[in-house]
């Protein structure tokens, strides 16, 4: 028997694989996300309509009548190529264009935008535009959930960077110290998700200084990817500025879909700023990436970009929310700190286990994110697109939850 036994294991192993090994890395690079997101007792609060659910940045209301409106009037057919195959739109680019330059007081060449289907989907055209099979990719941590599976993707090696985990910011010298022949890109994110940082003046100064410095060493350039997605969620006195305002070979990732709320409906763009060089050839690597990776958005939501311009949540609401949540945790002894900007809190776990004490307020009705899914182990996130009824009746249950793990 064991003798069959192991001639059966040796023929599973010799079966060809269905899937690319590169695939499997990908999976195993989310693992942490999945088994958290898919976690029992989280999923089934996540479609519960009872739940306190603060478990991702997803809308937790009806869409604004506007945004609807909005959608709905350009799904109208203005002609018989309405719905047809279509290139990047130049009037959304134009738009976009136009918005970035006010946002950031820089000039941006509609020729320079690149529509994508969200933001996701400029990461990825960035990555296909410049990273090659081998060259290696540095990511800070904690990152967005899916920063390593898209480097492993795009066939790059991903190389991890700590930020400094007091004052939330850049670790310029592990950055320094991280880069290595092979570095050809690094990805940033601010305002940064989940901590609500917004990098400052001097930190992107030392990061223009330390990719040039190196650029010059490797006699090949390294890019910035600056995922941008929250730079309009913004507190009150909070300023966004971005890594392309210092160091010129800098991809501007946006999206809509934080201002508007619906990250189901995907439409966003990567910029090159104006100081960008060999700005021709980019222009047509991108367009390379467009035929390979079928990155544009969909038709309706190019047409209907330059109102999606001016649409925005109320941020004043989700200030007062984040105002109470903080006061209202901090008071019952929960440690956690004031975000700058983005969607989200994240307080420290009163025990080690932060799965299981987001399976503790789950049984409570609350759903957080255990903070193992963004690679900050003893805390959670909650999101502040929760509704106010929601952190009415959510209250009860963090004060009976921090008492039960002192």
């Amino acid at each position: 028997m064991a003798v069959q036994q192991s001639a059966a294991e040796s023929a599973a192993r010799a079966r060809p694989q269905a899937a690319s090994a590169r695939s499997a890395a990908v999976l195993r690079a989310v693992e942490a996300f999945r088994e958290a997101i898919q976690h029992p007792a989280l999923s089934r609060l996540a479609t519960d309509p009872g739940a306190c659910n603060f478990l991702a940045g997803n809308p937790q209301e009806l869409a604004s009548k506007e945004y609807v409106e909005l959608l709905q009037r350009w799904a109208v057919p203005a002609d018989k190529s309405w719905f047809g195959y279509k290139g990047p739109d130049e009037t959304a680019m134009r738009a976009a264009a136009e918005g970035l330059s006010a946002e950031l007081d820089m000039v941006f060449d509609p020729a320079d935008i690149v529509l994508t289907r969200g933001a996701s989907g400029a990461l990825a055209a960035s990555l296909a535009a410049v990273v090659d099979v081998g060259d290696e990719v540095i990511f800070v941590s904690p990152p967005w959930f899916f920063y390593e599976a898209d480097i492993l993707g795009a066939g790059a090696v991903p190389v991890r960077v700590r930020m400094d985990e007091q004052s939330f910011d850049l670790d310029l010298g592990a950055i320094e110290a991280a880069i290595g022949a092979r570095t050809r890109a690094i990805i940033v994110n601010t305002p940064h998700n989940p901590t609500g940082r917004i990098y400052p003046e001097a930190t992107l100064r030392g990061l223009a200084a330390t990719l040039t410095a190196a650029s010059q060493r490797n006699a090949r350039p390294i890019y910035v990817i600056s995922d941008e997605a929250y730079s309009r969620i913004l507190f009150r006195g909070a300023r966004f500025d971005t890594p392309g305002r210092y160091y010129p070979r800098t991809f501007l990732i946006h999206t809509y879909s934080k201002t508007a709320l619906a990250p189901g409906q995907r439409i966003g763009f990567l910029a090159m700023p104006p100081s960008m060089p060999d700005r021709e050839e980019l222009r047509a690597a991108f367009m390379g990436t467009g035929f390979t990776l079928g990155g544009l958005p969909d038709a309706i939501m190019q047409y209907a970009l330059p109102e999606l311009e001016q649409l925005s949540i109320d941020l004043d609401d989700l200030e007062a929310k984040r105002d109470r949540m903080v006061g209202e945790l901090g008071g019952m002894g929960y440690q956690l700190h004031v975000p700058e900007a983005t969607f989200y809190l994240l307080p420290r776990c009163p025990v080690a286990d932060d799965l299981g004490f987001s399976l503790e307020l789950a049984e409570r009705g609350v759903a957080v994110l255990p903070g193992r899914a963004l690679e900050m182990p003893g805390f959670f996130r909650i999101s502040l697109t929760a509704t106010h009824d929601m952190i009415d009746r959510a209250l009860p249950a963090f004060a009976q939850a921090i008492e039960a793990g002192r």
